[in-house]
C-alpha cells in the first residue's frame, strides 16, 4: 500500500520542515491543499528539501484558472522536483468560482474533462508531437511559438489526478484521469456501491480498466494510546464530518446508509451557524462508518480492512495526532 498524507501548513515556510519530516516519517507522498494559500508553491520549496517523497496537489481549484496556466504550472514543478510531482485537480462549487474565483462556471463535469484534454494537448505541442490546435467547447488553445515553448519535459509529463463526488465528474475521473483521490467523507460502502461504479462507467467508456487509474482514498483516522485523548479527537472530527454532511454535495454518502434526512438539518444549523449543534448530531455509528477508529495496535489492520479491493494508495487525514513516532509505525505498518 503507497501511504499519503496531506501536509497541514498554515504558514507556507512550513514547507522547509513539514516535507523533510514526512519523508523520514516514510510517506511515500505528500500533499498541499488549497484553503488560506496557494497550494503550487509550497511544492516548489518541499522540492528542494526532500529527494523521493512524491509531491502534489489535493487538490488546486482547476476553474479557478486555465488549461496553459495549470500546464505551466505542472510541467515547471515536474522539472524543479525531477520527476515527483503529480498535478491534482477537483472543481470546488459553483459560489466559490464565481464568488470568490470570479471566474466561469457551467457544465462542471464536461469542463473538467475538457480542461485535462486541453492540458494533455498542450503538453504534446511541447512534446513535439505537433502544433498546438485545440479547440473545444470550453478552451481553445491555438497558439505556440518558440519563445514560450519549454520544449519536452526531461522528466516527462506528470500524472493528473481528479477529484470527485457527483456521479458525472467520477466517469469523467474514469475516463480522462491518470489517478482518483477520493473524498474523505466516504464509507466502504459508499465507495463500493457509489463511486466506484460511476468511476467505472468512465473506464469503461474510455476502454480502460482499474489497473489504469490510480485509486487514493483519503481516510480520516482517529487513534490515540489513551481514551482521553481518544474522545479529544473524536469530538474534533464530529465537527469536520458535521460540516461534510451540511454539504448538499456530501449527501450521497448519508443517503448509502439511510441517513439522508440529516442532511437538511446540518444544513439549517450550519446556516444559523450553529456548529456545536451539529456536531452532536455526529452520532458513533456515523463517526465510526465514515472514519477508521481505533488504538495505536490495531488502526493498520482496520485501514487496510477499509480499503480492500478498493484502493492501492491511502491518504492519512487528521494526523496531526497522535505524536510523529507513531505515525511512523503505522506508515511502516501500512506499507508493509
Amino acid at each position: 500500500m503507497k501511504v499519503y498524507t496531506t501536509a497541514p501548513l498554515e504558514d507556507p515556510r512550513d514547507a522547509r520542515r513539514i516535507f523533510p519530516a514526512l519523508e523520514e516519517i516514510g510517506y511515500d507522498g505528500g500533499f498541499s491543499f488549497e484553503a488560506k494559500h496557494d497550494p503550487f508553491l509550497p511544492l516548489a520549496i518541499a522540492s528542494e528539501h526532500t529527494r523521493t517523497l512524491r509531491l502534489g496537489t489535493a487538490i488546486a481549484i482547476a476553474f479557478a484558472r486555465n488549461p496553459m496556466n495549470l500546464a505551466n504550472l505542472a510541467y515547471d514543478l515536474q522539472v524543479i522536483s525531477e520527476g515527483r510531482f503529480v498535478l491534482g485537480l477537483g472543481s470546488q462549487v459553483r459560489p466559490h468560482i464565481e464568488r470568490r474565483f470570479s471566474s466561469a462556471w457551467s457544465s462542471p463535469a464536461r469542463r473538467m474533462r475538457e480542461l485535462v484534454l486541453a492540458i494533455r494537448a498542450i503538453w504534446a505541442a511541447w512534446e513535439g508531437e505537433g502544433n498546438l490546435d485545440f479547440d473545444g467547447e470550453f478552451y481553445r488553445h491555438t497558439l505556440m511559438i518558440p519563445a514560450f515553448d519549454p520544449g519536452p519535459n526531461p522528466f516527462g509529463r506528470p500524472p493528473i489526478f481528479l477529484a470527485g463526488v457527483q456521479p458525472r465528474m467520477l466517469e469523467v475521473v474514469g475516463e480522462v484521469a491518470d489517478g482518483f483521490i477520493a473524498h474523505p467523507f466516504a464509507t466502504r460502502r459508499s465507495l463500493q456501491e457509489v463511486t466506484l461504479p460511476a468511476v467505472d462507467r468512465g473506464l469503461a467508456r474510455a476502454g480502460r480498466t482499474r489497473a489504469d487509474l490510480d485509486v487514493v482514498c483519503a481516510a480520516i483516522v482517529i487513534t490515540a494510546d489513551t481514551e482521553e485523548r481518544l474522545t479529544e479527537i473524536k469530538d474534533a472530527v464530529r465537527k469536520q464530518l458535521a460540516f461534510y454532511g451540511s454539504t448538499p454535495a456530501y449527501r450521497p454518502t448519508l443517503d448509502c446508509h439511510g441517513w439522508g434526512d440529516l442532511h437538511p438539518e446540518l444544513n439549517r444549523l450550519s446556516k444559523a451557524g450553529r456548529w456545536d449543534d451539529m456536531a452532536a448530531l455526529i452520532d458513533d455509528a456515523i463517526l465510526e462508518e465514515i472514519a477508521v477508529v481505533g488504538t495505536t495496535s490495531e488502526i493498520a489492520a482496520k485501514i487496510r480492512a477499509r480499503l480492500e479491493g478498493i484502493g492501492e494508495g491511502v491518504s492519512l487525514t487528521n494526523n496531526r495526532a497522535p505524536d510523529p513516532g507513531h505515525w511512523a509505525d503505522l506508515v511502516r505498518e501500512l506499507k508493509a
